[in-house]
């Protein structure tokens, strides 16, 4: 008996500690890194990368907001593309047990983000294209917390630009890997007050 309360107990702990994170006050901050690549082909040697920090504050209960910047290269013999995003995102965090956990420990998200967006290719003897302007995304993600404040992240995402230049539109579809830390609102505040 002593055995199934201490359990009961510890797995009463877990549950509190995997939502802790998502409290209204606290601060999260990480990056997604993803289409990592490096090509070796004779005459075609590439290297492609997406980097995206963020930082963001929980304005209510599993509901983040906050800025974020995503910048992306991709280069080989003759081209060049280079991609990035500034702007403003929201994070829902999805609070159902019986829906959000895949994996103990693990969290369902939806994500959305909005600002000013640009895609630039240029290719060795042709004319440069590029788009320029407001950029929306949405996607789902999930988080597995490793600890109780940083989890490794995946995030689907669907990207579309629309502006002005050469082409008036993009549409990307993109799959990140990233990490997050959460830390206390009041413990961050504190520290950055010292």
């Amino acid at each position: 008996m002593k055995t199934v309360m201490t359990t009961i107990l510890i797995a009463c702990i877990g549950i509190h500690a995997a939502n802790a994170q998502t409290q209204k006050g606290n601060v999260m901050w990480g990056a997604s890194v993803s289409n990592i690549g490096l090509d070796f082909q004779k005459g075609n040697t590439g290297f492609s990368m997406d980097l995206t920090p963020k930082i963001g504050y929980f304005i209510k209960d599993d509901l983040a907001v906050g800025p974020e910047i995503a910048l992306g290269v991709n280069t080989n013999d003759g081209s060049t593309v280079f991609t990035y995003r500034a702007g403003g995102f929201g994070r829902y965090f999805l609070s159902n047990a019986e829906v959000t956990e895949v994996v103990r420990g693990s969290r369902w998200f939806l994500e959305a983000n909005a600002g000013l967006t640009g895609t630039n290719v240029k290719v060795k003897g042709l004319p440069s294209t590029n788009t320029n302007g407001l950029g929306i995304g949405f996607g789902p993600g999930l988080a597995y917390f490793v600890t109780d404040r940083i989890s490794l992240e995946g995030l689907l995402k669907y990207n579309l630009g629309v502006g002005f230049g050469n082409a008036t539109t993009t549409n990307r579809v993109n799959l990140g890997i990233g990490f997050q830390i959460y830390l206390p609102g009041k413990q961050l505040k504190d520290r950055l007050t010292e």
